[in-house]
């Protein structure tokens, strides 16, 4: 095995500039001076207080929690890739706040017996909401830990009563340039898209967030329903979604779609598989100074493992 050292002059995974968008630096720069001109373009991200969103009512502990220490809220709301709303990691922070996250109504359909219509506020209402601590891992090399609220995805699906046709689900997130001024940048192919087997969203560890510390979902974290599974990276984890598909084939997913060389369907966190970049064999916590080693599935092996059982993982990743 051949091994990588990084010389402390060496920028961190976290620095770097993704390919797809180093390829499309010009467009950036000119869409950079168009949100200047239009005034979206603030001098720098404000800290998030925790006090400023609603609390949620009746959340209830979950067991399938880790007991890692959690990131700070500030952390969590001001560190975010959401390229809606632009590349930096302190854009979401300062330009989300724009988008209206209510009314909302997710459009489900596909490959069931009862397509209909789910509204946020409902899925908040007439669900019980869980709190769940689980990791974040991204593929750039860096994490956290995050008190999800939630619902789990499996008792959202079921309603719509998929049917045996229906071997994927597809999400897609808002496509509105007017709010989502990263949008107007051809980083990404819009809107973003995303997917998973079955297995994989009816699993019990998967889970439709609505909030976060207790509280409704800031937007720059995906407001208002947003998705989150926790062993694969969090590109996976697709952010205000609009759509839900019931599929009978592999859904296009969007990383996938613009860099297939680096980012394949599946997205499982395998610290052996190289990003052809840089290492995933070590990740920085957001807030701590060192790195730690990453975990197979992002520590979630004993719950997940079986559901790739025979399958390369190296290849199939």
């Amino acid at each position: 095995m051949l091994l990588r050292f990084r010389a402390p002059t060496d920028p961190r995974p976290s620095e770097i500039t993704p390919e797809s968008v180093y390829l499309d630096r010009r467009r950036l720069m000119a869409g950079a001076g168009a949100l200047a001109l239009a005034g979206l373009a603030p001098g720098g991200a404000s800290a998030a207080k925790r006090e400023d969103y609603a609390p949620l009512a009746d959340v209830a502990a979950s067991p399938l929690s880790t007991d890692e220490d959690a990131n700070s809220f500030e952390e969590i709301t001001t560190y975010n890739n959401f390229y809606e709303f632009g590349t930096q990691k302190e854009d979401p922070a300062r330009y989300a706040g724009q988008l209206k996250t209510s009314p909302w109504e997710i459009e489900v359909g596909g490959e069931c017996a009862k397509p209909g219509t789910l509204g946020a506020a409902e899925l908040i209402t007439s669900h019980q909401l869980e709190e769940r601590i689980y990791r974040l891992r991204c593929v750039e090399a860096w994490s956290m830990v995050i008190p999800w609220v939630g619902i789990p995805l499996a008792t959202v699906l079921k309603r719509f009563e998929p049917t045996g046709n229906a071997k994927y689900v597809a999400f897609e997130t808002l496509h509105d340039p007017t709010q989502m001024p990263g949008q107007r940048r051809s980083v990404l192919d819009w809107p973003y898209r995303e997917g998973l087997r079955m297995d994989e969203a009816m699993h019990p560890l998967t889970i439709l967030v609505v909030g976060l510390y207790g509280r409704d979902l800031p937007n720059q974290n995906g407001a208002p329903v947003r998705l989150i599974v926790p062993w694969k990276y969090g590109f996976k984890s697709i952010k205000s979604i609009v759509r839900i598909t019931f599929t009978e084939a592999q859904p296009p997913t969007s990383w996938n779609m613009s860099a297939p060389w680096e980012y394949g369907f599946y997205a499982n966190v395998n610290p052996n598989v190289d990003h052809p970049r840089w290492s995933q064999a070590r990740e920085r916590r957001i807030g701590e100074w060192g790195r730690r080693e990453t975990l197979m599935f992002n520590g979630y092996a004993d719950q997940v493992a079986s559901l790739y059982a025979g399958m390369d993982l190296t290849k199939q990743y």
